[in-house]
């Protein structure tokens, strides 16, 4: 079951965070990344964000995340995670598709490592297209992608 949930409370912010940091540290692996900021990313930053988060819930737990950045326009997908020990369940493909389901704007983008290969696999399926890459100041070449809807 997927829920918005309450990034402020203190519980749900850490509960949020340990999923972040498990999954993200797959990611910096898979990137080759020593110097990855989303691992560095403090409590103080999920309780104070402006997005809206929600989950994939299992049994009570938190399976999978969504950090999502909309406005009218558009939707950007701040953050989506997966517990490593949910991997390969369909837990990501829910979360894309619970998104384009809640989020009724013309265009959606999302970014990731250029070799987070299960990611771009992910957003490829889902209709994105890649509009760009750049380097960060911290080494990791980022891809993003685009997903525009027709009215």
């Amino acid at each position: 079951m997927i829920i918005k949930i309450d990034h402020t409370d203190l519980v749900t912010a850490k509960e949020i965070q340990r999923v972040f940091r498990a999954s993200y540290a797959i990611e910096a692996g898979l990137l080759g990344a020593d110097d990855f900021p989303p691992l560095k990313r403090n409590l103080e930053s999920f309780k104070t964000s402006n997005n809206v988060f929600y989950a994939f819930m299992i049994e009570g737990d938190i399976a999978g995340a969504m950090e999502i950045d909309a406005s009218a326009n558009s939707t950007h997908i701040q953050s989506l995670v997966v517990d490593p020990e949910y991997f390969r369940q369909g837990i990501a493909s829910a979360l894309m598709e619970f998104v384009f389901k809640t989020y009724d704007t013309p265009v959606f983008t999302v970014e990731t490592g250029l070799d987070n290969v299960p990611a771009t696999e992910l957003y490829l399926k889902f209709g994105f297209r890649e509009v760009r890459q750049y380097d960060t100041d911290h080494g990791v070449r980022k891809i993003r992608f685009k997903r525009t809807v027709s009215s």
